[in-house]
């Protein structure tokens, strides 16, 4: 299979992690036959200290003839800390999501046994957590009409929904629910917002075409309580654009470490996979970067490609990995290997497809034993 594949690095951290997942996809070409093509592209603050533009022409056009993104990460403290800045790294990431019309963000939350107890959550909560949330991602209160008022006392922003927005996104949720444990829960706000109104009519049509899927229905508020009391509760998510990027941020400390979570963002011109972290820029060049989410983010990518003999390859490996304790500093804080080993470690697996590696000498920077 031929594929090309843009690759947007980013900031901070993201060029370290982006690099470890080419190597991963370097070495699933090799093993199956695959080529993929790679071409960089210039987001986020890095863009803007170049071009002037955190989403330059250049790297839209290319983003726009690829069959699959590979992003990395944005942002950088300096605009974080400046409330008036103009142009933002994060409005190349908005932008790039409208032009590429990727409405649903995919965000799957994994507990893996040997690391549940670095969640913050008891293991009897978190044990066996296995969901999914599918997040509206291209309408909502973050695409609305959005201001101020003329003496700068008051400020609005408006949120607006189609039923084909909807629809949209809930089929694909629906989908999912049935490859799976065969439910699928709706967090909205429906007995207050007229939105979220719209959202649950239109789920319960939708769902008469789904007969073996289990619906439930959860206000916003009572689902961010469920998700820290039993997540282990839920199967599929589904929810709007600012829900959902609260309800996947608060998710996403289940695993016990960010790093360890990918995505995907399904558009109608081409997909992006990133991992959900941020760009980390204390982290940034030091080689201790967690590069497990963005590996995991291509293993998600191959899947949508239909390759998923070489996606499961990766994430069995990524969990023999974890067993083994072959991890970075944010999940063992002794016992650990940097940012390029990890890579190093799981493409070893990848070409040989061994179990019995002795991979000890890898704690102390050196190559692995076979």
């Amino acid at each position: 299979m031929k594929k090309r594949i843009a690759v947007l690095p980013g900031d901070g951290i993201g060029p370290e992690v982006t690099k470890q997942a080419k190597k991963v996809l370097g070495v699933i070409a090799d093993r199956f036959g695959h080529d993929f093509e790679y071409k960089k592209g210039l987001v986020g603050a890095i863009a803007i200290e170049e071009t002037g533009d955190p989403l330059p022409k250049e790297t839209l056009e290319t983003c726009l003839e690829a069959d699959a993104i590979l992003f990395g990460a944005i942002g950088d403290p300096k605009y974080d800390n400046n409330p008036n800045a103009k142009v933002r790294p994060e409005q190349g990431l908005l932008r790039l999501r409208k032009e590429l019309g990727l409405y649903a963000n995919i965000r799957p939350v994994k507990t893996y046994d040997s690391l549940v107890d670095r969640s913050p959550l008891k293991r009897i909560h978190v044990e066996g957590t296995d969901l999914v949330i599918y997040r509206e991602l291209a309408g909502g209160i973050y695409f609305g009409d959005k201001g101020r008022s003329e003496d700068g006392e008051s400020a609005y922003d408006h949120c607006t929904y189609s039923v084909k927005e909807i629809e949209q996104i809930a089929k694909l949720a629906f989908e999912a629910a049935q490859s799976r444990r065969k439910k699928l829960t709706l967090i909205d706000k429906a007995n207050v917002l007229e939105t979220s109104r719209l959202w649950r009519q239109t789920v319960q049509v939708i769902a008469q075409n789904y007969p073996d899927v289990e619906v439930e229905y959860l206000f916003v508020d009572n689902a961010a309580m469920q998700i820290i009391l039993r997540p282990n509760q839920f199967d599929v998510i589904l929810t709007e654009n600012m829900f959902g990027d609260i309800i996947s941020d608060e998710s996403s400390v289940i695993t016990g470490s960010i790093g360890l979570l990918p995505s995907a963002s399904i558009g109608e011109k081409t997909s992006l996979f990133e991992p959900i972290h941020g760009s980390y820029p204390q982290a940034a060049g030091k080689d201790i970067a967690n590069p497990i989410a963005t590996i995991l983010s291509v293993a998600m990518m191959l899947e949508h490609f239909g390759l998923y003999e070489e996606a499961e390859l990766i994430n069995t490996n990524i969990d023999f990995m974890i067993r083994k304790g072959l991890v970075t500093q944010d999940l063992h804080s002794r016992n650990f290997i940097s940012c390029s080993k990890v890579g190093d470690a799981l493409s070893l697996l990848l070409d040989q497809n061994i179990s019995d590696v002795r991979f000890e000498n890898m704690f102390e920077g050196k190559l692995p034993v076979i």
